[in-house]
């Protein structure tokens, strides 16, 4: 059976990998710092998981840029997962980081409903995750 393709994406270059990687570190730094004003503020979490969301989908562009050249520019942000599986290192277990990630997305960017305190741990640590997953990319 053929695989099915990954969307609609868009060729990037080293320099765009670096790009992006920087833009995921920034949201994730401005995420934990978000999370910390979480006590009172439900609100808060929602934002800090928001942007957490975003920190991974970057980090998971830069990983693609880095190593395939190309990037997803679907609509559908689970066709970047079908991108990071074909990333032979880890690319598999990145996938399915992001997964999780865009799981909690709608409801963290646009439900009504608050994200949990551990939902948000979850997202902060996915979100390392695929950032240090851009990193390595980015070196080898």
């Amino acid at each position: 059976m053929t695989p099915r393709p990954a969307g609609r994406t868009q060729t990037c270059s080293i320099a765009d990998a670096r790009a992006r990687q920087a833009h995921a570190v920034k949201f994730l730094e401005v995420a934990e710092l978000v999370a910390t004003e979480q006590d009172d503020n439900p609100e808060s979490i929602n934002v800090a998981a928001s942007l957490a969301v975003l920190a991974g989908i970057a980090a998971s562009d830069a990983a693609c840029c880095a190593t395939l050249g190309r990037r997803s520019r679907s609509q559908d942000h689970h066709d970047a997962e079908r991108l990071l599986r074909e990333i032979a290192a880890d690319g598999p277990d990145a996938a399915n980081r992001l997964r999780r990630l865009l799981d909690l997305k709608d409801n963290a960017q646009y439900g009504f409903l608050h994200v949990g305190g551990q939902d948000l741990q979850s997202v902060l640590r996915q979100s390392r995750a695929l950032i240090e997953f851009a990193e390595r990319s980015l070196r080898d």
